[in-house]
């Protein structure tokens, strides 16, 4: 097996503008990225995959003429060992999601009917670069759904402490009360008497007797809906764990304010848009990169590239827990100075201040237009195949600072930087392997 021609089959480097999708969708909803959240990784990974494979598979003839170097044409990769690998991509793709939930694997079929329809027929008419849009905007939304569905599973199984105390007591509360409850009656029918009066001079003269002639209503207060105090308790307790400042809540422990994964999928929406805006301006200037020849198209992209990233910059939108937490808190608890800095009482990472938000924002989305916005103008200026190739890849690789930016706009800091750290390594490795 040749592995070098498998890795420009496969374009590796650009392996690396994949998981950022995920980690963007994760951050948008507000949740810290968890086990469904790898999962979405792991299934776009394996459909970016199938997609690369198959557009060679498809694109074979055309590049017999226009690219005779690429793995195919040349001989170093069978049509059929092609096509089969973008199968075997494709199930594994879905296999993954699947592990993720149902929600996950609906967005993962629909991303891989989208990524099908493209290369098999799509590419070559209008609707192609709509559609690639499409694809990288439901990748966003795959780690979105899967995230939310991987927090919901973990928030079943470990409950709050209050809603557990609460669900012991109840059958607890409900044996006890009818026998306290016959218990007192008795008690009160019974006549007064001077022990009954006077319980003290009772357990002088009969020891043995004292705990039957306690008062019915002290007997009472002891015996009955005895988990009651402890449930009162342990919920004043968490209310005021929940009320300290700064204090965050693990999110194992906040079930019923997880968002649902079509929340989270209507939270995620934005950043979804937006990188499935800017996919479309590379693929409009991707149809011209083995003829170039066009000027309009990597003008559209640099105009495109600049919107997008003063857009990603300058507008604040947190996820929409963020904004609504003061809300979200226990019934009959106030929220205290934090209340508002995570979203739905869930922190998807360290707590950042609108300052540091902003400013790291700012960062990655100036980052995102340099990347693009000089490979674009210089295909503009000088429209041929190879600058139009090096703009495609320039727009490729600027997905990266895109959903860092989109990541640190969501408050999600840690996902930020870890993203834009794949950019180093997406740049080295396509030194040795193109991206295009």
């Amino acid at each position: 097996m040749n592995l070098r021609a498998w890795a420009e089959l496969l374009r590796l480097p650009a392996l690396f503008t994949v998981p950022g999708d995920a980690l963007a969708g994760a951050a948008a909803t507000g949740l810290r990225p968890g086990r469904g959240t790898f999962l979405a990784i792991g299934s776009s990974l394996c459909l970016y995959e199938a997609g690369m494979a198959l557009n060679d598979w498809a694109d074979r003839d055309e590049d017999a003429v226009d690219r005779p170097h690429r793995p195919i044409p040349s001989g170093r990769v069978t049509p059929i060992a092609a096509f089969t690998a973008a199968v075997a991509f494709t199930a594994g793709g879905l296999a993954l999601a699947s592990r993720a939930g149902r929600p996950a694997l609906a967005t993962a079929t629909a991303l891989a009917g989208t990524v099908w329809a493209y290369d098999l027929g799509l590419k070559r008419t209008p609707a192609g670069p709509v559609a690639m849009a499409a694809a990288r905007g439901l990748d966003l939304l795959l780690g979105a759904t899967a995230t939310a569905t991987g927090a919901g599973t973990r928030t079943n199984a470990i409950a709050h402490p209050s809603t557990a105390a609460d669900s012991r007591a109840t059958p607890t509360a409900a044996k006890t009360s009818p026998a306290t409850s016959r218990f007192a009656e008795t008690q009160a029918s019974r006549p007064t008497s001077p022990s009954a009066t006077h319980p003290t001079s009772s357990v002088a003269t009969h020891p043995a007797r004292s705990k039957v002639t306690l008062p019915s209503t002290a007997w009472t207060a002891l015996t009955a809906r005895p988990s009651t105090a402890l449930t009162t308790l342990t919920a004043r307790t968490s209310a005021t764990r929940t009320a300290k400042p700064g204090r965050t809540s693990s999110p194992h422990r906040t079930g019923p304010h997880r968002p649902s994964p079509a929340a989270a999928a209507r939270s995620a929406l934005p950043a979804a848009a937006t990188l499935a805006a800017h996919t479309l301006a590379v693929t409009t200037v991707s149809r011209h990169e083995t003829q170039g020849g066009s000027t309009g198209a990597p003008l559209g992209a640099l105009a495109a590239t600049l919107a997008l990233g003063h857009a990603v910059a300058y507008t604040s939108h947190p996820p929409a827990g963020w904004r609504t937490a003061a809300a979200a808190g226990p019934p009959g608890t106030n929220p205290g100075p934090g209340a508002g800095s995570g979203p739905r009482g869930i922190s998807p990472g360290p707590r950042v201040t609108a300052a540091v938000r902003a400013s790291t924002t700012l960062a990655l989305g100036t980052a995102y237009a340099t990347t693009a916005a000089r490979p674009y103008l210089h295909a503009a200026l000088n429209p041929s195949p190879p600058l139009t190739q090096r703009a495609v890849g320039g727009g490729i690789r600027a997905l990266i600072p895109l959903q860092a930016a989109l990541a640190a706009r969501s408050g999600a800091l840690g996902t930020a930087l870890f993203t834009a750290a794949l950019a180093p390594l997406a740049r080295r490795f396509a030194r040795k392997v193109s991206v295009t």
